[in-house]
């Protein structure tokens, strides 16, 4: 072969890996406990991959989406993250809305060296847990449990709180603790605590305890997952107790008002945007959603993963790669990156961002803001 043959080789070589599309993997719960919350992720994701591909892609390439359900179950998920790095070749990962699936899935990634961005998972230690590949889309559960602490102290003049807690979640235990801790450092008292398995539906006797508590709590801290969210308010106001009921991001799922109906009422939770928001990012994003998939967003885990795709794009745009590792030092060094769930940042050496937390009231089974709180 001629020399002239084999460079006209090498430059068709070079420019059909040039035009690959960086491929992305999307983990998320589309099936499963998790599923009201994991396909809005997915769904926000590709979303985005669809804009930044007709704004003319990263570095020159398309983005591409290749997609794994992990059924909202650890064991699946460390399964389909394998195989999306070492079948798919995928460069990066995003996804996922629950910290016990995040556990599960970031050391396969880490082991790898393939940076993951967790769209949804909130418990602020898994970055430490898992290592520098691993980084957080969402504020963490201290953030969320204070502001919800802060809102029943302040906004609803709560003095006591009952807890009713789905032990089996890394997530729901953290969650409460934090909770615990802001409530009574603000001055309140905690009534009492129960806990239940995770996948448990029939809680009349937990409705039962608390209703025969003397005096009555001021408000009910429910720290659980989404499938238990419309079972735990549908029997909480079918068993006759009125106060408000408060939870962390769990709840912002179309479950509640599907499963309790006009039951839906009174109930306040933290979750990391309003998507009845006026603000200019929140709005394009909103009737992106809406045009693409025919529906308004089902709640803000959809934005979340929206940001995530922004996110990684984002980085590989000022890494000027698509390597791994160049990746993983863009993400580290965000600071100031404007997203539709609020502005990022990393701290150095820290991959768990400082964002506001949106927290909203649920009024005849629909969604308003009350108000955004910073974290102090």
């Amino acid at each position: 072969m001629t020399l002239a043959l084999l460079a006209a080789c090498g430059a068709h070589a070079s420019a059909s890996v040039a035009t690959e599309p960086i491929r992305i993997g999307a983990v998320f719960s589309e099936s499963g406990g998790f599923g009201s919350i994991g396909s809005p992720g997915l769904a926000g994701m590709r979303l985005a991959a669809a804009q930044i591909n007709l704004e003319g892609g990263v570095l020159r390439r398309r983005v591409r989406v290749v997609a794994a359900d992990s059924r909202s179950r650890p064991r699946a998920v460390a399964r389909v993250v394998k195989r999306l790095i070492e079948d798919r070749g995928v460069v990066a990962l995003g996804g996922l809305n629950d910290s016990t699936l995040a556990l599960a899935a970031g050391p396969v990634a880490q082991r790898a060296r393939i940076p993951f961005v967790t769209s949804g998972a909130t418990l602020p230690t898994l970055p430490s847990r898992v290592g520098n590949y691993f980084f957080m889309a969402a504020f963490g559960d201290d953030a969320q449990a204070h502001a919800v602490a802060d809102v029943a102290r302040d906004d609803l003049r709560a003095r006591s709180a009952f807890l009713l807690v789905d032990r089996g979640a890394d997530f729901t235990r953290a969650l409460a603790r934090f909770f615990r801790q802001r409530f009574v450092a603000r001055g309140g008292t905690i009534a009492g605590a129960l806990s239940y398995p995770s996948g448990e539906r029939n809680f009349g006797a937990a409705m039962a305890a608390i209703g025969a508590q003397q005096p009555p709590p001021d408000v009910l801290f429910f720290s659980g997952l989404p499938s238990e969210a419309g079972q735990l308010v549908q029997q909480a106001r079918a068993a006759g107790l009125t106060q408000p009921i408060l939870s962390g991001d769990g709840f912002d799922t179309p479950l509640i008002g599907q499963v309790a109906g006009a039951l839906a009422d009174d109930v306040y939770y933290s979750t990391h945007v309003a998507l009845d928001s006026r603000a200019p990012r929140v709005k394009r994003f909103v009737t992106a959603y809406r045009r693409r998939y025919g529906r308004a967003p089902e709640n803000a885990f959809a934005a979340l993963g929206y940001d995530t795709m922004r996110l990684i794009a984002n980085a590989i745009h000022r890494a000027r790669s698509a390597e791994p590792g160049a990746i993983r030092r863009a993400l580290a060094a965000t600071r100031g990156f404007r997203m539709v769930t609020g502005t990022l940042s990393y701290a150095a050496g820290r991959r768990t961002p400082v964002k506001p937390v949106a927290v909203l009231r649920l009024q005849d089974g629909r969604p308003s803001l009350l108000r955004n709180v910073t974290p102090r």
